[in-house]
């Protein structure tokens, strides 16, 4: 397949905002598409060229990328960096420049998928003496050869600033209307559900497209969760306080909410790999706990799932989550840091077995046959805490007993539910003791002043909206100039984060990729014309950086609304 004609949708996606004619166009292309690109052209479509799980990067800045364009198109750097001013843009930028190119190539190869897919996958295994070099010449090989449409897209695919509005629900629904017809909405559904289902298990459109095509829905139907591979994981949804949560089901168990990190642990005999929520593998940031498991799991073969804490080294008491995602981000020094920060696992469920998924099991079934391969090592690899009651106070006393252990408060479960991958389908409910906070994105900042003039000063947060985000406040508050403690979050800290995600700049603003979650407290909502979303949060100040926490599973704008119609006893009008 000629990348033109993916560009030409590229193209098309870019300048239509209706989701029906993108999901019929983007059909009709995979229907095209063989089978040996199909994967590839998924990928490409989301601005990737490795599934969502994968550790690879391309590793490529904004400044590695302008020497390319200026080698290239035959301009000097310094004129690069004053078009990517003017349009804020790297992709829009090159597309300029090599529309007035000084150098003109003797031939000119046409591009097709695979090979800018693969030489832009081989960006990611560039290491070592000279990487700089080799990474400039993939890139230049391709974009010398591109017209200048293609450039821009190649440009924008290694930078990950796409920007053609394709979300998972697109490809979900895109991929149901390219390999299948339907009698009626109840076919349909059903369809997608299937497709859905197969992604929560494996969490690769580029995949679960490829089966479609091959196999259709029975092969759909028979996707299963691998051990070693990562899967969507089932999610808690809030509850208002500890009595609803309590009387919305018949048989609930309430076990400790940890403020640790969720850890997915996969068992096939000697080999295993830990996974977080985030389908981040950290099993090399974790040698401590490959020991636990070889101590404490009888199992040959299976899943678990539960939260690591960070513990004192000395006392073993609870750290809060900032200090133990030192530990999941980290690359080096990673026996040092084991010792420095040690960790506690409390387990609380199993979806697989010595050949067998238990996602249609019941809650209390899984228990049990969690409690029968676990040795438990006390204080290091346990049982999470848990009281099955429908007695208030007696869920109460364990609710204290919670946040005395300085958790984060409880979880309330139904045992008669099965595991639902993926999804927020209140299985499981979570009672905080703190108001409502939101969990937004960071999509812009303006730089500080005074003796915050080398840091960004306020922070642009925005909540989930369709296939993107919208505005809905600046943060300024909650952010230290120095730590008082190992938690605290600077303005150093969170400016050097950013940095790596500008998009664009304007004066003293600038704009972000969404890439960094936080969590936000606030004293109100209120309704505003300033903000896209039409909401603005009163005094909203940061409590932490969701680390554990992607872009996509920042609160909507709809959950907005909803905090928004509770507040004082407003009647929703949504």
């Amino acid at each position: 397949m000629k990348y033109s004609e993916l560009v030409g949708l590229y193209e098309y996606l870019e300048q239509t905002p209706s989701r029906l004619s993108k999901i019929e166009k983007i059909a009709a292309f995979f229907r095209e598409a063989d089978a040996k690109t199909l994967d590839k052209v998924v990928l490409l479509m989301q601005g990737k060229v490795f599934p969502p799980y994968s550790e690879k990067e391309m590793g490529v800045a904004d400044k590695l990328m302008i020497k390319v364009i200026a080698s290239s198109a035959g301009f000097s750097q310094s004129e690069v960096e004053n078009e990517f001013r003017k349009t804020g843009d790297l992709g829009l930028a090159v597309e300029k420049m090599l529309s007035v190119k000084k150098q003109k190539n003797l031939v000119n190869r046409e591009l097709d998928v695979t090979k800018v897919f693969e030489n832009l996958q081989k960006l990611a295994s560039v290491e070592g003496k000279g990487s700089q070099d080799s990474k400039i010449s993939l890139i230049k090989e391709l974009i010398s050869s591109a017209q200048p449409k293609e450039a821009k897209y190649i440009v924008r695919t290694v930078l990950e600033q796409m920007r053609v509005g394709v979300a998972e629900g697109v490809l979900r629904d895109s991929i149901a209307s390219a390999f299948f017809e339907f009698k009626d909405q109840e076919e349909k559904k059903k369809t997608i559900s299937a497709i859905e289902w197969a992604w929560f298990l494996r969490p690769d459109y580029a995949e679960i497209a490829k089966i479609a095509k091959e196999h259709g829905l029975r092969g759909l139907e028979k996707v299963t969760v691998e051990v070693g591979k990562p899967y969507q994981v089932l999610l808690a949804e809030k509850a208002q306080d500890l009595k609803e949560a309590l009387n919305t089901f018949e048989r609930p168990i309430l076990e400790f909410k940890y403020d640790g990190a969720r850890v997915c642990i996969h068992k096939k005999g000697g080999k295993l790999w830990f996974y977080t929520r985030r389908l981040e593998d950290v099993t090399k940031q974790f040698p401590d706990l490959v020991k636990l498991v070889a101590s404490g799991i009888k199992a040959h073969e299976c899943i678990i799932e539960g939260e690591m804490l960070g513990t004192d080294a000395k006392s073993g008491s609870p750290l809060p989550f900032q200090q133990l995602s030192q530990r999941i981000k980290r690359k080096y020094d990673i026996e040092q840091m084991a010792r420095t920060i040690p960790i506690q696992v409390n387990l609380f469920d199993i979806v697989y077995l010595d050949g067998r998924d238990l996602f249609s099991e019941t809650l209390e079934k899984r228990k049990k046959l969690l409690e029968s391969v676990i040795n438990v090592i006390p204080g290091k690899f346990q049982l999470a805490e848990k009281l099955v009651t429908k007695n208030i106070k007696e869920a109460e006393k364990f609710y204290e007993r919670a946040l005395k252990a300085r958790q984060e408060g409880v979880m309330v479960k139904n045992l008669d539910a099965s595991y639902q991958p993926g999804r927020r389908v209140g299985y499981w409910l979570k009672v905080k003791p703190i108001m409502e906070t939101l969990d937004l994105v960071i999509t812009g900042a303006e730089w500080g002043t005074g003796k915050r003039t080398s840091w960004f000063g306020t922070f642009i947060l925005s909540c989930r909206r369709d296939e993107g985000f919208a505005e809905c406040g600046m943060m300024g508050t909650g952010i230290k100039e120095k730590k008082s403690v190992d938690e605290d979050v600077t303005f150093d800290e969170l400016t050097e984060q950013l940095k790596l995600y500008i998009i664009s700049k304007k004066g003293n603003e600038v704009k972000v990729k969404p890439k960094i979650v936080v969590e936000i407290a606030y004293e109100e909502i209120q309704k505003s014309p300033t903000y896209s979303s039409g909401f603005a949060l009163r005094f909203p100040r940061l409590l932490r950086v969701r680390t554990d926490k992607s872009p996509e599973e920042a609160d909507d704008v709809g959950r907005i609304e909803r905090l928004y119609s509770q507040q004082r006893g407003r009647k929703s009008a949504f």
